[in-house]
């Protein structure tokens, strides 16, 4: 049993300060969905838990301006049936449906979805665990340990954006839905605000897989802007699992699409379950640019945004299963045009 102490904030700002004060060692804390779970697997040791979830404003959805923004401690199933969102964004909207189950959708913050640490067998049971089976080395729980993915059981790992110390896949559907909507990330810390694009928010592994975000200590995420756009209308989020619900992706492809007649005028395209982080999928995004989609173009897209896939073992299926939920997607997406 390990001592732990916890605060409330009123403020923002309060928290960060609260946090500066109480050094590193310090956690935030909204809906708690992931971080008790690290807890007691022993991958995460917080010696203070800050609790945001009283800060009034982190919690609001405004869809009225030129930009969606949706407050950090927005609840995810209050932005996924936000009408405005259903509607016109449904990409976004589909990728917290199918994320989890209602109960924690009910508990669980957008800003905290942001932040959820890989699903791989390896990392949850890996080297420091204070489990039986706790023998696994895993490079993002103890540097330099080594991954036992590499030579293991790799089916679920990512095939995208690995390295030679890491093969974990990002495991979030709203990540990816906000990479294909250029999302925004807003930031306060120790040294004011920031907004960061979220493409730039997640960091490939190399060999740091243990930095997992581009997040100065002490820094607390307040909020997420979604840019307005009529291509958030003709959106989908498709997801493959192993099981209908309360499975993370195999495959996931979060697509929307700006038509002009029969044709694709832009396309953005991103990828979950099958990389690092959240994979914008330009290639794909170039094949169909400026075409009519058909299903063959729209497959010969899904193949362009796996090409330079590297895969293991057992996870080589998912460049095919994955170009062909990309080219689904896209068809759903196209579909659904104005």
């Amino acid at each position: 049993m390990r001592g732990v102490n916890y605060s409330f904030v009123e403020t923002a700002e309060a928290a960060v300060a609260q946090f500066s004060k109480t050094g590193s060692s310090a956690r935030y804390i909204a809906g708690g969905t992931n971080i008790y779970d690290l807890m007691k697997l022993g991958i995460e040791h917080p010696a203070h838990l800050i609790d945001i979830s009283r800060i009034e404003g982190l919690d609001t959805i405004e869809t009225s301006g030129d930009v969606l923004r949706f407050g950090s401690r927005a609840l995810m199933a209050d932005v996924a049936y936000d009408p405005v969102v259903r509607e016109q964004y449904p990409v976004l909207a589909e990728s917290l449906l199918k994320a989890a189950s209602q109960q924690l959708r009910n508990m669980a913050t957008v800003g905290g979805n942001l932040l959820q640490r890989t699903r791989c067998m390896y990392f949850r049971n890996g080297a420091g665990s204070s489990s039986m089976v706790g023998v696994y080395p895993c490079n993002k729980r103890k540097p330099g340990s080594g991954c036992a993915a590499i030579d293991g059981l790799d089916r679920t790992q990512a095939v995208l954006g690995t390295s030679d110390a890491c093969t974990a896949v990002a495991p979030g559907d709203w990540p990816v839905a906000l990479m294909a909507l250029d999302a925004v990330i807003e930031i306060l810390g120790p040294k004011g605000t920031r907004n960061v694009p979220v493409a730039d928010f997640y960091r490939l592994p190399k060999d740091t897989p243990h930095i997992e975000f581009n997040l100065e200590p002490g820094e607390l995420v307040t909020a997420i802007t979604v840019p307005k756009s009529s291509v958030g209308r003709a959106s989908t989020y498709h997801k493959i699992r192993d099981r209908e619900s309360y499975a993370f992706a195999l495959v996931s492809a979060a697509v929307a699409v700006e038509m002009s007649g029969e044709s694709i005028h832009s396309a953005r395209i991103a990828l979950g379950g099958v990389a690092t982080t959240p994979w914008r999928a330009s290639a794909a995004e170039r094949v169909v640019s400026g075409m009519v989609l058909t299903p063959e173009l729209a497959l010969e897209a899904g193949h362009a945004a796996f090409a330079g896939a590297r895969t293991g073992r057992q996870n080589a299926f998912k460049t095919e299963l994955g170009a062909r939920v990309v080219a689904d997607a896209l068809m759903i997406a196209a579909q659904r045009r104005a």
